[in-house]
């Protein structure tokens, strides 16, 4: 051990309290990588479970003076190896700063720390005749502070927005230690930069979030009418999906699921899905009333005229929200079958089609299997590319695939991630993505805010090909 990491150590074990500073590997081992299999990880020199922002502040302090790095991590459920340990670093996990501090309904907000659950914050609001609407298909696992620090997506974000549509403040431990706040708590105000939104989204790189104010919606949603259509081939599905879109009408979820998906759920869960269907498309309207109706109306029409072989309106609500369960259940079931590398493009939704097929054509050129599930109605494609286990060869022909699909959606006016964030495995097409001025900028801000580079060092705008 060098000397830094044990002084490192030493300053940390005197300065944090009992129990919060965990450096037996046999411990520490568990927190060193999220859920993106493919994307390499490090020994950390310790684990620092806070319990408040104090514990934060003193553990970036400490490692700034040092030049420790220092990772932050939720629970652990990215797909980007955002939060995955590098070596001699310090991971900092703000799971234990768990809870609710303030629903508000009257102001529409809610004050929480990061470690709290999704599911969780939107149970409570319920409670509270309100609506936090966010909902990443992780949201029964992972935080508000880690889907801050993605900017997460989620099913219902085709009509209603990602996480930076709902985070009105932070308070965040940056530079040196310095506990700041960010944003604010009214409905409106421009006072300054919008060091608030730069946060959101920023994959622990620039500070450390410790308390975050989302804003709600009142009331309770109305009951939703969901839609089902039942496609032979990818591209149907996909020309279903941009209709919907010409058409104007924005559902609360239009989501899609291939053959692949809904094989592994059956096998894992025995729900009867892939013998109706090569690829499954789910529409939802919340729209109430008359108007509802005539938006579930335009969705079967479209489903119909891109060639569904079969579509129809849920009459059965437990039915309807079988499917989407195992719209949740499908990155999970693919699991079990191998090494899953995960994709996170995102394409204009006219684009939805033809991206569909090259992600297809990528399939076929390089032998692989890429099973498809996508947050279809704002063209936000999941191709999980699925590989047996310990077949080197297969990851090769994953990874050309891959480069492929990344390359694809660059081309066609699209992003290189949706919603799952850069981390490591998306660093390559980032620099793709962006020019070099743009990632200049970029830099100018990360040396700016973390003038020691402690925060989540080689992340986002690491060497890509370090």
């Amino acid at each position: 051990m060098s000397g830094t990491a044990e002084k490192a150590l030493a300053a940390l074990s005197a300065e944090l309290p009992e129990g919060v500073l965990l450096t037996d590997p046999d411990s520490t081992t568990s927190f060193a990588h999220d859920e993106a299999e493919w994307a390499p990880f490090g020994k950390p020199l310790a684990v620092v479970r806070a319990t408040s922002t104090d514990d934060v502040a003193t553990t970036v302090r400490i490692c700034a003076e040092l030049g420790v790095p220092v990772v932050p991590r939720g629970a652990g459920t990215g797909l980007s190896g955002g939060a995955n340990a590098i070596d001699g670093c310090v991971l900092l996990s703000l799971a234990d700063m768990n809870q609710i501090l303030e629903i508000n309904p009257r102001e529409q907000l809610a004050v929480v720390q990061p470690g709290v659950v999704n599911d969780d914050l939107r149970a409570a609001c319920r409670e509270h005749g309100a609506w936090y609407p966010p909902d990443p298909a992780s949201s029964p696992w992972s935080t508000i502070g880690g889907n801050a620090s993605t900017n997460a997506g989620g099913v219902c974000c085709v009509k209603y927005g990602v996480t930076r549509d709902y985070v009105l403040g932070l308070e965040a431990v940056v530079g040196n230690g310095e506990v700041v706040r960010l944003g604010r708590r009214t409905a409106k105000g421009v006072a300054g930069y919008d060091l608030c939104g730069l946060f959101v989204g920023s994959e622990g790189t620039l500070g450390v979030i410790t308390e975050i104010t989302v804003k709600l919606l009142p009331g309770l949603r109305a009951p939703e009418r969901t839609v089902v259509g039942y496609f032979d081939s990818l591209v149907q599905a996909g020309e279903a999906v941009a209709a919907v879109a010409a058409a104007g009408v924005v559902p609360s979820a239009l989501e899609l699921l291939d053959q692949h998906c809904l094989r592994a759920v059956d096998e894992w869960k025995n729900m009867g899905l892939s013998a109706e269907a090569n690829v499954l498309l789910l529409g939802r309207s919340d729209t109430p009333g008359a108007a509802g109706e005539q938006e579930v109306d335009t969705l079967l029409r479209c489903f119909d005229e891109a060639g569904a072989t079969w579509s129809a309106r849920s009459t059965d609500e437990h039915e309807a929200d079988a499917l989407f369960a195992a719209r949740r259940l499908a990155y999970p079931a693919l699991e079990r079958l191998g090494p899953v590398l995960t994709e996170d493009v995102c394409v204009p939704r006219a684009k939805v089609p033809e991206m569909l097929s090259r992600i297809e054509a990528s399939a076929q050129r390089h032998n692989t299997q890429i099973a498809n599930i996508a947050h279809a109605g704002d063209g936000n494609l999941h191709p999980l590319i699925i590989t047996p286990p310990g077949d080197d060869e297969a990851r090769e022909r994953a990874q050309l695939a891959f480069d492929d699909i990344v390359a694809d959606a660059i081309a066609m006016g699209g992003t290189v991630t949706g919603e799952h964030g850069v981390g490591l495995l998306k660093r390559k097409g980032l620099h793709a993505e962006l020019s070099p001025a743009v990632v200049a900028m970029h830099h100018a801000i990360k040396n700016s805010l973390d003038p020691a580079g402690i925060f989540n060092p080689g992340k986002v705008f690491g060497d890509p090909d370090a």
